[in-house]
């Protein structure tokens, strides 16, 4: 596959900027077209749930013209194919020769999904049993501790997509989880993220997940081990592991090593990727707070979502017109980031999860044929819900000199509609009005009428035309959220099979680990350690002499 900028359609892409782009007013378009709105806003009618979400990108940087020629760079670029090839198991992340099957652990309609010419259902099914069985039995009582009391205190150990997609998803959907259960999530290696968590702990109550694919990973293993020797020492050593310990993992071996019993394990294939494995296993503390029929909702809303970027025809596409419109910013208007700020408290932790989905995904500067590509990929995505963002950095949307592309999330209903829903209609008042300011601004005109004094009017002039996408959903259920979530994988695959990279591989996670393995091995020998740089040597140094592992000074 040729590089996206030697694609015939992109040049037509960049001609149409060089012609059109530049000059593109956005809300002089809404005045030459009323039906705007109508021709860029779709709705997602979502089985799961019943709901439908509508999704709004007619306040973007383009004309009718332009997602025609989007679409064109989609189709020229192979997009469907690599989306198919994904779908029927082919092993397109081939840097680590694997197939990318997330969308099998949320495959409810159960049509045979292979890889190397095995059905993956089967196994996939057996799983998702497992954990019914296992939640159901936590979430009654019935799985008791080693003094015969139930497990009320979760805690996830894990790190990347191992702790941020439970996070995310059990925050996102707290109203419908148990509220007798404590959750912790522990995923730093830094001792005080373990001991907040088991600060006020009881080790009788106290179930432990240990999320780790080949049970191995130094920070989980670390963490996990730490919460070992608490449990055994706050129990004198009369604690069951077994009881209180279960692994998320398929390496036998290492998990009963750890001594949990191997029954207790939940598996997942190596075609789950970290990130994408909160549908599997990794997903487990979600099951246990909001129950598997809540789960089961949640990965269907995801199926329902994987069946429209399936079959949609590419321009009536929801996710895929979303990558398109990102790739239109990065590589034709310089936009280096991309804001996820969602009208929601319980999506607190969204932003953070779909930094891990985007960046680890679309962070590479070397193409799927081996070269380095020679335009900019992955935008740096960040967020922090609204309506606290709008009293932080959206400052620097309205009047700074970057473009950041914006999406604004929001449900009709809330989960919590106390005073009267005016909490809701308020929130939903700067929903609607961040959107409209972004785009229509405030020019000299508007000032001039409202008085302002002269020194003031340039720094209250807002230039507006800031392309922002309107996200509008009924209620955030567990439907609706799988969906959303599935939306943005989607969004960043078609990032990745424009830009021609391998969405899917990390490599770049790699380099720093492998390095403070041989740091770590260096800061237990006596001395200064040699054969570092001056800065890092002298920094090894000078946190050897603080933290009292040299006898004197070596700087």
């Amino acid at each position: 596959m040729v590089q996206a900028d030697s694609l015939s359609s992109w040049r037509s892409l960049q001609a149409h900027h060089d012609s059109v782009g530049r000059s593109f007013v956005l809300k002089d378009e809404f005045k030459k077209d009323p039906a705007r709105f109508e021709k860029f806003s779709f709705k997602f009618d979502n089985t799961a749930d019943q709901s439908e979400i509508l999704f709004d990108f007619s306040k973007n940087l383009v004309a009718e013209e332009t997602l025609k020629i989007l679409v064109e760079v989609a189709k020229e670029a192979g997009l469907e194919k690599l989306r198919d090839s994904m779908f029927k198991g082919e092993k397109i992340n081939f840097t680590e020769d694997r197939a990318v099957l997330h969308v099998a652990l949320r495959n409810v309609s159960n049509d045979p999904i292979y890889v190397d010419g095995q059905d993956v259902m089967p196994g996939v099914n057996k799983e998702l049993e497992h954990m019914k069985e296992f939640s159901e039995q936590i979430r009654s009582g019935e799985w008791k501790g080693y003094t015969g009391k139930p497990l009320t205190t979760i805690v996830n150990v894990g790190i990347g997509g191992s702790d941020l997609g439970p996070v995310m998803v059990t925050e996102a959907l707290k109203y419908y989880g148990d509220r007798k259960q404590t959750l912790h999530f522990v995923s730093n290696i830094d001792g005080t993220h373990m001991a907040e968590a088991l600060r006020d702990s009881d080790p009788e109550t106290t179930l432990f997940l240990v999320a780790s694919k080949t049970f191995t990973t130094a920070e989980t293993t670390t963490n996990a081990n730490s919460a070992k020797t608490w449990f055994l020492e706050k129990t004198d050593n009369k604690g069951d592991i077994a009881k209180h310990f279960v692994a998320l993992s398929t390496n036998e071996s290492e998990v009963t090593k750890f001594g949990i019993d191997k029954k207790n394990m939940f598996g997942f294939e190596s075609w789950v990727g970290g990130r994408y494995s909160v549908w599997s296993a990794i997903g487990l503390s979600v099951a246990i707070h909001i129950g598997y029929d809540n789960f089961h909702e949640f990965l269907s809303g995801a199926h329902a979502m994987d069946k429209h970027f399936c079959e949609a025809p590419l321009e009536k596409n929801i996710p895929v017109i979303a990558g398109l419109l990102s790739v239109w910013y990065s590589n034709f208007f310089g936009a280096q980031t991309h804001l996820v700020s969602p009208f929601d408290q319980y999506l607190h932790r969204f932003p953070a999860y779909l930094q891990q989905l985007s960046m680890e995904s679309n962070g590479k500067a070397v193409s799927r044929d081996n070269n380095m590509v020679k335009y900019t990929t992955g935008p740096i995505l960040f967020g922090e819900p609204a309506t606290n963002a709008q009293h932080s950095f959206y400052q620097l949307l309205h009047q700074g000199t970057k473009l950041i592309p914006t999406d604004f999330i929001i449900a009709a209903e809330s989960h919590n509609p106390i005073a009267n829903g005016q909490h809701q209609k308020m929130l939903a008042s700067n929903f609607f009005a961040q959107a409209e300011a972004l785009m229509v601004g405030k020019g000299e005109e508007q000032l001039k009428a409202e008085q302002t004094p002269e020194p003031l009017m340039k720094h209250k002039t807002f230039l507006g035309n800031r392309p922002t996408t309107s996200i509008l959903a009924q209620k955030i259920t567990p439907g609706t959220l799988g969906a959303l979530i599935v939306y943005y994988e989607h969004l960043t695959f078609t990032e990745g099979a424009v830009w021609n990279i391998n969405s899917f591989d990390q490599w770049g996670v790699e380099l720093g680990k492998s390095l403070a393995k041989k740091i770590q091995a260096e800061l237990d020998e006596p001395g200064v350690p040699k054969g570092h740089d001056a800065s890092t040597g002298g920094l090894i140094a000078a946190f050897k002499q603080k933290a009292g592992l040299l006898s004197e000074s070596k700087i």
